[in-house]
């Protein structure tokens, strides 16, 4: 039996997911040592940590307005010098208050990814804070607020910034058509799934911190 996607792909076509991934028990989510998985359209607790698990019915559809959203985070940050060849892009790394991290599936595997985190290309006139508050959304369904810079990464195609957040709302069962699944991982777990090559600095940076806190 053929699976699909319940999100058209950007050009109104059906994305078949060739291993459609599995969600975790209901139990995992208020388990702070456990993985927490939810797929597309997946059922999920009404809460999690306090704060609900709800659709952003009111997300930004436009530019300016995510650019308006990304304003109000008023996070400062170094000056972005990438290399002249490389594309840039921005993401997020969004701490759950008990220690778990969320992690996205990227649809089979694109790119080489079993998991990675939250991040896109910067459009032409957007900025990178706006850029990552937005593919926060379209990629695990999450409200985030950016709280700080965190570090810039080179990677294969891109030269990418990211920032840390924090959950404000949102659903990860409405990720976009990018997204086959979205975990909640422990920290002390995330070499476990952080495993491609272009994830490694952010993961060394990640476990840098748990074993300073």
């Amino acid at each position: 039996m053929t699976t699909y996607h319940p999100n058209l792909d950007e050009n109104g076509a059906k994305v078949v997911l060739t291993t459609p991934s599995q969600p975790s028990p209901l139990s995992a989510w208020s388990n702070p040592i456990e993985v927490a998985t939810v797929i597309p359209n997946g059922v999920l607790p009404t809460a999690l940590n306090g704060i609900p698990l709800s659709n952003w019915t009111a997300a930004p559809n436009t530019l300016s307005a995510w650019e308006a959203l990304a304003a109000q985070s008023n996070v400062s940050e170094p000056v972005f010098t990438p290399p002249p060849h490389k594309k840039h892009a921005a993401g997020v790394v969004i701490e759950e208050s008990d220690g778990r991290i969320w992690l996205m599936s990227p649809s089979n595997s694109h790119g080489g990814y079993i998991n990675t985190l939250p991040k896109g290309q910067v459009d032409p006139g957007a900025s990178k804070q706006a850029t990552a508050i937005k593919e926060a959304f379209e990629e695990s369904g999450l409200h985030v607020e950016l709280t700080e810079f965190l570090i810039d990464t080179d990677r294969t195609t891109s030269y990418t910034r990211y920032y840390r957040a924090k959950r404000i709302g949102g659903n990860p069962a409405d990720m976009g058509w990018e997204s086959q699944a979205i975990h909640l991982v422990p920290r002390n777990m995330l070499n476990l799934h952080l495993i491609h090559p272009s994830d490694q600095p952010l993961l060394k940076l990640l476990l840098k911190e748990k074993n300073e806190i």
